[in-house]
């Protein structure tokens, strides 16, 4: 890595991805982006050791949880490090020279196009075209030239590939944001200190009647606040589920020790995916 880095990290998509975004919020500006075609590829560059942290989505507002990453965290096993959040701003971009009376065909991430269906019904004579990113449709749009073609993503995915803006914040709710996961493959000390820090778990309980509730009850009964809750199929074992869980508090609070020993003498697995102080 060049020495002008600090980090490297890699992320799903293109430069000018929102994951893009996220990285130099997480990291800072001597970050070095490494951008993979799929989220598989983002723990395998850590594993690999081509990338010192990942950058990952997790949650978005509108769209939902990311599923396939709350599997990787428990098949790859790397620690949360950070957290923070990004607006999410989709603007209609095309090359110079294509005004938005010729756009016929718009490229984008499947989720993008879906947090914008009101632009689309608005302007029927303009097809939303499925592509694997958001700011690769706008590098596609540079290097291939399609006729009457625009791409939705970001303002910086437009300045980065040469693109104008020509219609702005094109998304169907402005209260749009992205939660993303900042990863590792050493776990930073935990020190209790001022702040607010979040702690994330998984665990499984056994198919039993209650189970599920004598689980929440240990958290419950130490005040501690849970601001997150997520189920996940059990590979193999079929109708039977992990849980994911953030709790406010870090994993050395006396609180949370209890609670975590508590759980642990009911449920078959807990495994701590992290503390950590999020990113404003």
């Amino acid at each position: 890595m060049p020495a002008k880095y600090k980090y490297s990290a890699a992320f799903q998509g293109e430069k000018g991805a929102f994951s893009h975004a996220a990285a130099l919020k997480l990291l800072g500006p001597r970050t070095l982006l490494v951008p993979c075609g799929s989220f598989r590829d983002v723990f395998n560059s850590l594993r690999s050791d081509a990338a010192t942290h990942a950058v990952i989505p997790i949650e978005n507002t509108l769209h939902g949880s990311i599923h396939e990453n709350y599997d990787f965290l428990l098949e790859y096993d790397f620690p949360i490090l950070g957290e923070t959040s990004v607006r999410i701003s989709h603007h209609l971009i095309a090359m110079p020279g294509v005004p938005f009376s010729r756009v016929r065909r718009a490229y984008s991430h499947p989720v993008a196009i879906n947090q914008c269906r009101k632009f689309f019904e608005n302007h029927r004579d303009i097809d939303a075209v499925p592509f694997y990113d958001t700011a690769g449709s706008v590098k596609m749009l540079r290097e291939k030239n399609p006729p009457e073609a625009a791409a939705i993503a970001s303002q910086v995915a437009a300045e980065i590939y040469g693109g104008k803006i020509i219609r702005r914040n094109i998304e169907d709710y402005r209260q749009n944001f992205t939660r993303f996961f900042l990863l590792s493959k050493q776990i930073r000390p935990v020190k209790t200190a001022a702040g607010n820090w979040k702690t994330s778990l998984v665990f499984s309980t056994a198919n039993v009647p209650g189970a599920l509730f004598r689980a929440m009850a240990c958290f419950a009964l130490r005040d501690l606040n849970l601001t997150k809750i997520e189920s996940r199929p059990l590979r193999g074992r079929p109708w039977e589920y992990l849980f994911y869980v953030d709790l406010l508090g870090n994993r050395e609070d006396q609180a949370v020790q209890r609670a975590l020993a508590h759980l642990g003498e009911i449920a078959p697995l807990v495994k701590i995916l992290g503390s950590y102080r999020p990113t404003l």
